[in-house]
């Protein structure tokens, strides 16, 4: 009976379309099917019937999402996920746009360099998190910052001239009239993924994927299958720089920001299932001339681009959500455990305390060092560098006075801030990337709402910061009951804002912060700015949140493992959705104060603070996979990191350079606590 029941609930009965399409086809059949649905409608929506011109037109177009969309699969079929291909695409767009000129070896050589650079970044990444075993958000959302701060150094405004001769070669005709040369390129590059997928190396590839500790009994080599994986995804992003340089013939640094999104968003309706094992490059390239359809058909019907993100977002998570296969009965235990089902009682709540913090236990004269020195351990680093940098910062002549820390603290508020959230939802094992836009979208609102009244900014204020805790929910709620992961859900949330931003300001930001918010992070009580004071208080009930509260208690159990919480009483899936809600109030609180202290809301202030955040948690001592860390520790990164940009400011050091010290800074932290948490 047994037996019986678990062999019909695995093979269902059989349907019409699965007795004839293999389940693995399915998904590249749906993406072709929705291609060719879309390819219709934009037909249908011409004045005239498409030609080959517009063909070439088209194939051009979505050339570069589509490979760099297939270097992004072959990464995600391991189980993984690659931030940085925008990031490279970027950085090989200038180094072309600087070297090539008329000359054919020239042209070559900088294809070689665009290739060569992207295979080398892709061996960076697979170094970390193949060799080094870390995870894979972390190290690419480095590389990316890493590779930011060297473009801007390489080029720090569009600029560059690429010959006439090397753009026809990519976007013109193979043969005129005929055969289009981006259809030669994508063919040669499905081809050459083709040839791969036979290999033992492909094999593999869907192997690691699927079921990593089956795959490594099974000898195959883990660590050189993801060490290849990376590697190839660098050589397919630096592919894709070549070919954009070639399609937009100058040099442009921000050229890849916007492809992450869309990147993911290919990925994902080409029927690659995010964790790995299933879909295919194929599939990719199909999902990004579907994307790049839907852009076109947005563009005929006279859409404004500001809607843009916010069509790529949705796309992403209907896309994600095709692949989740919640069932109706799963969404139906949800409403009963988590909307119907009351409070977890103090009773159930007492194993996870026991469990998560066993020091507890100690004997009444336990050494109070000996009960905290796991804690300590990772918690004083940060501290110890701080002591140091502030020594170096005497040593060079700047008095460590009032002054001195009262711009310490006003330049760390706002990661203070950030850091409860963003390192609670880190204590968990999540990650909030929708970080940047909440700020912005918050900070924009105050401000065209407020205009300058602190009368509006007593009903504004909480209105903003209510919306932010709905963003956080809304992550929550899609991690959660859809069980998208958080780098998807909050990555296109992010997407999302940033078009309702946009709309929202037409593109142009309106209205003044109230005088009373100004005079919060600007006026001066003493030596002391007002927000310090509020900071302080803030830091404090910070600690106590999670230190001497029972959700804080569960938040360290959910990090720990989801399953020894869940059997211990904790509604898992109430406590994910309240550390996104708390991410969401602080980021929100962050665009009041950034709009507080610089007057007005601007668009992108909040993109600076994405990396930042996690570094603070991460250099405070917290595991990134979650379980382990304090929010003192995450203070104690703040004030490093702010101690150390103060100190740079006064260099000749370019402000680029930032960014490319907070992705080492980054990494060489997360190095340090695998060696430690490996002992």
């Amino acid at each position: 009976m047994t037996n019986t029941a678990v062999v019909s609930y695995v093979q269902p009965p059989d349907s019409p379309l699965a007795r004839w399409v293999p389940s693995r086809a399915k998904g590249l059949l749906i993406a072709i099917a929705v291609l060719a649905v879309l390819f219709a409608l934009v037909n249908l929506l011409s004045a005239t019937p498409l030609a080959y011109a517009d063909l070439l037109y088209l194939s051009a177009g979505g050339l570069t999402l589509a490979v760099a969309a297939l270097g992004a699969t072959i990464v995600i079929l391991t189980g993984g996920f690659d931030l940085s291909a925008g990031a490279v695409i970027s950085l090989v767009n200038v180094l072309v746009a600087v070297y090539i000129n008329d000359h054919p070896a020239s042209q070559g050589t900088a294809v070689l360099i665009g290739l060569g650079v992207g295979a080398l970044v892709g061996a960076f990444n697979g170094f970390f998190v193949a060799v080094l075993r870390l995870q894979s958000i972390v190290v690419t959302l480095s590389t990316m910052f890493i590779l930011t701060g060297i473009t801007l150094v390489v080029m720090d405004k569009p600029g560059g001239m690429v010959p006439e001769s090397f753009t026809r070669f990519f976007t013109g005709s193979a043969i005129e009239g005929v055969l289009p040369s981006p259809v030669l390129v994508l063919g040669f590059v499905v081809l050459a993924w083709l040839a791969i997928k036979k290999t033992r190396f492909g094999t593999a590839l869907y192997a690691v994927g699927s079921d990593h500790e089956a795959a490594t009994y099974s000898g195959i080599n883990v660590v050189m299958t993801k060490l290849g994986a990376y590697t190839l995804a660098g050589l397919a992003y630096g592919a894709a720089g070549v070919l954009v340089t070639a399609q937009t013939a100058t040099g442009d640094p921000l050229v890849g920001v916007p492809l992450l999104l869309q990147t993911f968003t290919a990925v994902v309706l080409g029927g690659t299932v995010l964790g790995g094992g299933r879909g295919g490059c194929v599939g990719s390239v199909v999902g990004a001339y579907s994307l790049m359809l839907i852009v076109n058909i947005l563009l005929v019907l006279n859409v404004p681009a500001y809607y843009g993100t916010i069509v790529e977002g949705l796309v992403l998570i209907a896309a994600a959500l095709g692949t989740t296969g919640v069932s109706r009965a799963e969404l139906a235990h949800w409403w009963r455990q988590t909307v119907k089902r009351r409070l977890a009682d103090s009773a159930r709540s007492r194993p996870v305390v026991r469990l998560v913090e066993p020091a507890r236990q100690l004997p009444v004269g336990a050494n109070w060092l000996k009960t905290h020195g796991t804690a300590l351990r990772y918690v004083l680093p940060a501290y110890v560098c701080l002591l140091l940098i502030m020594l170096v910062t005497v040593l060079l002549g700047r008095p460590i006075d009032m002054g001195y820390l009262n711009t310490l603290i006003l330049l760390g508020s706002f990661l203070v801030v950030l850091a409860l959230g963003q390192g609670t939802v880190i204590l968990t094992g999540g990650l909030d990337l929708s970080l940047p836009w909440t700020i912005g979208l918050c900070g924009i609102l105050l401000g065209g709402l407020a205009r300058g009244s602190n009368e509006a900014a007593l009903w504004a204020v909480p209105l903003v910061l209510g919306i932010g805790v709905l963003i956080g929910l809304v992550n929550g709620l899609a991690i959660v009951l859809f069980k998208l992961p958080p780098i998807v859900a909050t990555l296109a949330m992010n997407g999302l804002l940033q078009g309702i931003a946009l709309l929202y300001s037409n593109g142009t930001p309106d209205g003044f912060a109230p005088p009373a918010l100004k005079w919060l992070m600007n006026a001066r009580i003493g030596p002391f700015t007002p927000v310090v004071f509020a900071v302080i208080l803030f830091a404090f009930l910070g600690i106590v949140l999670l230190s001497r509260t029972v959700f804080g208690r569960q938040v360290y159990a959910v990090g720990n493992s989801q399953r020894v919480a869940h059997l211990s009483g904790v509604n898992v899936g109430r406590v994910t959705m309240s550390v996104y809600a708390l991410s969401g109030l602080c980021s929100a609180l962050v665009g009041v104060m950034l709009t507080g202290f610089g007057g007005q809301a601007s668009l992108g202030m909040g993109d600076s603070y994405l990396l930042p955040s996690i570094a603070v948690v991460v250099i405070g001592g917290t595991l990134i996979t979650g379980g382990r860390g304090k929010y003192v520790g995450m203070i104690g990164g703040v004030l490093l990191l702010t101690a150390l940009q103060t100190l740079l400011a006064g260099t000749m050091i370019p402000p680029s350079i930032r960014d490319v010290i907070y992705g080492v800074v980054i990494l060489c932290a997360v190095v340090m606590l695998r060696e430690r948490s490996s002992h």
